[in-house]
């Protein structure tokens, strides 16, 4: 997988929305319970319990938006001493949860860090370009008509799992593909671990075409091994839907003042013009 790090396409307008965005993740992920432990490596048996519990009420299940209805046990964030040893304590819930509503809350959670910062990263170098074609509230909307789209896309194909689906990353695989749409020539610095991480300068297209190729080779089980805790299903739809929604905008998008070819090193640095 290659590492976008910087694209080369200037911006007309400050792009609130998606520093706004950002925060909001990183508040809301510092703000999970048991974030502690993913911090330090350690999590306590409680620190786990409250996670869970806090997971089940706010992230998406599947079967919960599928049925429209909430499962009869769920953790309750306590401990709990069973035959087994100690656990994660269940009963009846404790709380009225809106299924349709969990998708939009579930848009702000992640499981760790490396989730989140991954997903932060790709927002920050494809949402701004996005917002600036579309505007801020049509930018917004657009983001969540995409993570509704993943979030119930998914559920669809997995009707009966009750796994937490969390993460932001349906909404933003809607901005990469409507990146590809809007910018398929814009240019976008990655780095590309070979031996070492080797800096090149690729057309987009090509980037996020990859990208998506991977997304459905993961999704059917082949070439990696966790292929049953990351939604990929969800990444296809979001970008599908991304891509469809930013279409009527091709027109008229200006094209990304960048020269043609895959450049790297020294020559693939962007001219300056005063």
């Amino acid at each position: 997988m290659v590492i976008p790090v910087h694209d080369v396409n200037p911006v007309r307008r400050t792009p609130w929305v998606t520093y706004a965005l950002i925060a909001a993740n990183v508040l809301v992920f510092l703000s999970t319970p048991g974030i502690a432990g993913s911090v330090s490596g350690e999590s306590s048996l409680a620190q786990m319990c409250h996670l869970h519990a806090f997971l089940d009420h706010y992230a998406a299940v599947p079967r919960e938006l599928i049925h429209d209805q909430l499962p009869g046990a769920v953790p309750t964030g306590q401990v709990a001493v069973g035959p087994n040893g100690a656990g994660c304590a269940i009963g009846p819930p404790g709380y009225d949860k809106s299924p349709a509503l969990s998708v939009f809350t579930a848009m702000f959670l992640h499981g760790g860090w490396v989730h989140l910062l991954g997903n932060m990263l790709f927002l920050l170098i494809f949402g701004n370009n996005i917002e600036d074609r579309m505007g801020h509230v049509r930018y917004f909307l657009f983001y969540v008509v995409c993570g509704y789209a993943a979030g119930y896309g998914f559920a669809y194909l997995n009707a009966d799992s009750a796994d937490p689906l969390i993460g932001a990353s349906g909404a933003i695989a809607g901005v990469l593909g409507a990146y590809l749409v809007l910018y398929p020539r814009a240019r976008v610095w990655v780095l590309v671990p070979f031996l070492i991480f080797l800096p090149l300068r690729l057309p987009a297209w090509l980037v996020l075409g990859f990208w998506f190729v991977l997304q459905a080779v993961y999704s059917s089980g082949e070439g990696v091994s966790d292929a049953g805790t990351v939604a990929y299903a969800a990444h296809i739809v979001g970008f599908l839907a991304g891509m469809l929604l930013a279409w009527p905008l091709k027109p008229g998008t200006p094209p990304p003042p960048e020269p043609r070819g895959l450049l790297f090193g020294r020559r693939a640095r962007p001219r300056q013009t005063w």
